[in-house]
């Protein structure tokens, strides 16, 4: 029998692949959310329109499927200070690598991107040390 974290995910996972595809077949744009959020900046830009729906769905969606299930709550540490830092890197690693998790990792590679490939497998292996190092060496997560 699965469990509904297994269920969450799957569906979930369906729901980003369902996403992707469609902008891809009826607007034939590629769902970075980076550079989607980065471009809201250009508000004569001719996708400003989708774009800003498409960030305003993504911050209501959570909020929206809490009234028709029960969504498993968060508990998070009081580490503010490492949240902004995180971010910050985030932000400065989206910038050199031309894109975010979700532009390389899920649009990149479906497309076959051998430079996707390279940067999710750098995403993955990124993030594998700041867990470790976090966990294990300075005892943070």
């Amino acid at each position: 029998m699965l469990n509904h974290a297994f269920m969450f995910a799957f569906v979930g996972g369906l729901l980003i692949g369902l996403s992707v595809m469609l902008m891809w077949l009826f607007y034939a744009k590629i769902t970075g959310v980076s550079g989607i959020v980065a471009n809201l900046w250009r508000i004569r830009s001719p996708d400003f329109g989708w774009q800003l729906c498409f960030v305003v769905g993504v911050l209501l969606s959570p909020y929206l499927a809490s009234y028709v299930m029960n969504l498993p709550t968060l508990n998070l540490s009081n580490n503010g200070w490492l949240y902004a830092v995180a971010g910050l890197l985030v932000g400065v690693g989206t910038r050199l690598g031309s894109g975010c998790t979700s532009g390389h990792g899920i649009c990149g590679n479906a497309r076959f991107s051998p430079r996707s490939l390279v940067a999710t497998l750098s995403f993955m292996l990124a993030g594998f040390l700041t867990v470790y190092v976090g966990r294990h060496w300075l005892g943070l997560l």
